[in-house]
């Protein structure tokens, strides 16, 4: 069954480069995507947010910290759909849990990609974040170069979930996520930088590195938690 990001690029799939083809197609039946590498930085050197973060990476969003070449893995799974409200039919969910070996602790990201109906009845790509899905947000992705690119807007919907409700997050204070996947021939690696911004904040947080990745048989056949 095709990915996610297969379904929502459609054609551009194919301009991909090859090892990121790899990395965002499918993942057979049994098998599991592993990834490790190092972030040159992880966090915001803004200390003021980071009590809000601490409550995010309660609910493994993002993280109180700014460290730099901070150690990580990645295990990426076909899951199913998940239960996920809104989650078109017939379309799988790619499940992933990012881990950060930061000095003092160790801390774990989640997060799972689906594809949706819009308001406007298109199929789009959700990054339900954090545990039970704690942020959704909507994201357009494109294809440059050879590199993928993923970007939120503030015209597209983000929610937050508080016990069974979704509040729709209005979009003067609503986070915007941008992401670039790109694969790096000379160093033989893939890289990956996500920022996420505020209005009238800017930049609130970021990571950023290098790392290696390959299917595998998946032996513990776990699921992101």
């Amino acid at each position: 069954m095709p990915s996610p990001y297969e379904v929502v690029l459609g054609d551009a799939f194919g301009e991909l480069h090859p090892r990121l083809r790899a990395y965002f197609g499918e993942i057979p039946p049994g098998s599991v995507g592993r990834g490790h590498g190092t972030f040159d930085t992880v966090g915001t050197p803004r200390r003021w947010l980071w009590p809000l973060l601490a409550m995010a990476a309660h609910w493994g969003i993002a993280f109180a910290a700014w460290e730099r070449e901070v150690p990580f893995e990645i295990e990426n799974r076909a899951v199913g759909a998940c239960g996920w409200a809104g989650t078109a039919e017939g379309h799988p969910t790619v499940g992933a849990v990012r881990t950060f070996h930061f000095r003092t602790t160790r801390r774990h990201m989640i997060d799972a990609i689906t594809v949706e109906n819009s308001r406007s009845g298109e199929l789009v790509l959700v990054d339900h974040l954090g545990r039970a899905g704690r942020l959704a947000c909507q994201l357009q992705g494109f294809v440059r170069n050879g590199a993928f690119e993923l970007r939120s807007s503030r015209a597209t919907a983000t929610t937050l979930r508080l016990g069974r409700r979704r509040i729709h997050i209005p979009a003067l204070i609503a986070p915007t996520v941008t992401l670039t996947e790109r694969f790096d021939d000379a160093a033989d690696r893939q890289h990956v930088s996500v920022v996420i911004a505020v209005p009238g904040l800017g930049r609130i947080y970021e990571y950023a590195g290098f790392f290696e990745y390959a299917i595998t048989a998946d032996t513990h056949g776990g699921t992101p938690g």
